[in-house]
């Protein structure tokens, strides 16, 4: 059975956003889900979002063709913000920005 490596590196953005005088310090976490089979790409996003804060940003890298289907269905029904980075033919890489 494979784990997924999670990687998690905060870094203060510049470009962040400022409230009251303060700079928000914003997180990149790396999830790597090659190998692992539908549903498992899905549902093992969904439990990483959840420990996101709001900015926060994911970065999931998978195998799986219907990745393609379910991951932006899931990020729809969260209503958090994806975008395709890398489609080759045996890899898949998404970018998902927590929501507030």
């Amino acid at each position: 059975m494979f784990a997924p490596r999670v990687q998690r590196a905060p870094h203060t953005r510049v470009d962040a956003p400022r409230i009251l005088g303060h700079l928000f310090t914003m997180a990149m976490t790396t999830l790597d889900l090659t190998g692992l089979k539908c549903p498992l790409p899905a549902l093992k996003t969904r439990k990483a979002l959840k420990g996101l804060g709001p900015g926060d940003q994911l970065e999931v890298h998978c195998t799986d063709p219907m990745a393609v289907i379910d991951i932006p269905n899931l990020i729809r029904e969260t209503g958090d913000r994806i975008e395709i980075r890398e489609r080759a033919e045996t890899r898949i890489v998404f970018l998902i920005e927590k929501a507030a």
